[in-house]
């Protein structure tokens, strides 16, 4: 008989699965009457001309495979595009279009970090950063943000958490879940623990055009930042194109060009219409993204002050779609909080601990769903929280 524990890699089976699928696997059961605010998926339609170009390039027979890093039209317009919106200059070799922000981000990390590196991630984040890190073998060093702090990773915490083997910082901001952001004057402070070192950044801005009263600013932007920083990002989330899977990254060249070859080997190319739709949305996109965000924030609005009202202490989020209320006053964990409002009152949010141990306490909601959805979920969570007064 096999003994599959020996067959597989050890450190795959170390991995924890994810806290996310966790919850997902357990509200797959629960049938059509519950009120789900747990996917980051905008619940728009990807807008009519993006498709239309995409069944264009299909009428025309366009199925062939691309170049590995992208379409060069495509890779232009991601160029015209960082220009435009964060005054930052990638020529075309400098970009590598990939399937999603999700490959941008493994190749990424593949791409630099070295068995017994140490990577840097502030936490609580996006869920992909410390399996892929482990997987090349790396020592991962958590941060975790706090509160009062508006969940922004501070100088001080950085230069603590730097080490001789430090290779990586990893930048989840817009942040996923909290919604917090970083200014520019946050990011000078830590461009200037990282100057004077060979420290990358990998800098996950899928979520740069959604940021509510302030625009984003990347670190690449700022002094010597430039050349160490590899931005991730992609058209899932400003686009409303999740199912399209494409992303890029924007890397000085040499990194680039290393991350390429990763490519090459595990992907080949991105999809081909999805390319041909990327290029429409960049060129023509920018009133799209202007009226998503715009019903993002009224929602953002109307949760946040609904979440109040109900006694849910809330940090104002600042960027991306999730609010990041502090459900720990119930004498609940946050995993129980979040099964109980499932089974009890068919309500499902997802736990703070998805996204790291420091969530504790925390639950995530998102607010990429309709008004009269969160107004529903609202009921059901102002519902529950009375039985536990």
């Amino acid at each position: 008989m096999i003994d599959y524990s020996r067959m597989l890699s050890q450190t795959v089976q170390e991995l924890k699965p994810s806290g996310i699928r966790k919850f997902f696997d357990m509200l797959a059961d629960m049938g059509d009457d519950v009120v789900a605010l747990t996917v980051g998926q905008p619940d728009f339609v990807t807008p009519w001309h993006i498709r239309e170009a995409a069944i264009d390039s299909l009428e025309k027979g366009k199925t062939y495979y691309t170049s590995n890093a992208g379409m060069p039209e495509l890779r232009t317009e991601i160029s015209r595009y960082m220009k435009r919106k964060f005054n930052l200059d990638y020529q075309s070799d400098e970009v590598v279009v990939t399937v999603g922000g999700s490959e941008a981000i493994d190749m990424a990390i593949r791409a630099l970090v070295n068995p017994g590196d140490e990577v840097i991630i502030p936490m609580p984040s996006f869920v992909c950063y410390e399996p892929i890190a482990k997987m090349c073998g790396a020592k991962v060093v958590t941060i975790e943000t706090k509160i009062e702090n508006n969940f922004k990773l501070t100088p001080k915490e950085l230069r603590d958490a730097i080490s001789e083997k430090t290779k990586l910082l990893i930048l989840p901001f817009p942040n996923n879940p909290t919604g917090a952001i970083l200014d520019k004057d946050d990011l000078e402070g830590l461009a200037e623990v990282l100057r004077g070192t060979d420290i990358a950044v990998l800098s996950d801005e899928i979520y740069a055009e959604l940021t509510y009263g302030k625009t984003h600013v990347s670190i690449a932007s700022i002094d010597g930042m430039y050349e160490r920083t590899i931005i991730a990002s992609g058209f899932s989330k400003a686009y409303a194109m999740t199912g399209w899977r494409l992303g890029y990254i924007c890397a000085p060249e040499p990194i680039a060009k290393q991350i390429l070859k990763l490519h090459q080997f595990a992907i080949m190319c991105a999809p081909t219409a999805s390319q041909f739709a990327a290029i429409e949305a960049m060129k023509n996109g920018d009133e799209d993204i202007e009226y998503m965000r715009d019903e993002y924030n009224r929602r953002r609005t109307f949760i946040l002050e609904g979440l109040r009202k109900i006694g849910l202490e809330c940090f104002e989020p600042e960027g991306a779609f999730y609010i990041y209320p502090n459900v720990g006053n119930f004498g609940l964990s946050s995993e129980e909080f979040c099964e109980r409002l499932l089974f009890e009152h068919k309500c499902a949010i997802v736990p703070g601990t998805a996204f790291g141990e420091g969530g504790e306490g925390f639950a995530r909601i998102s607010y990429a769903y309709s008004v009269k959805h969160i107004a529903e979920a609202l009921k059901r969570i102002e519902a529950f929280v009375k039985t536990l007064k």
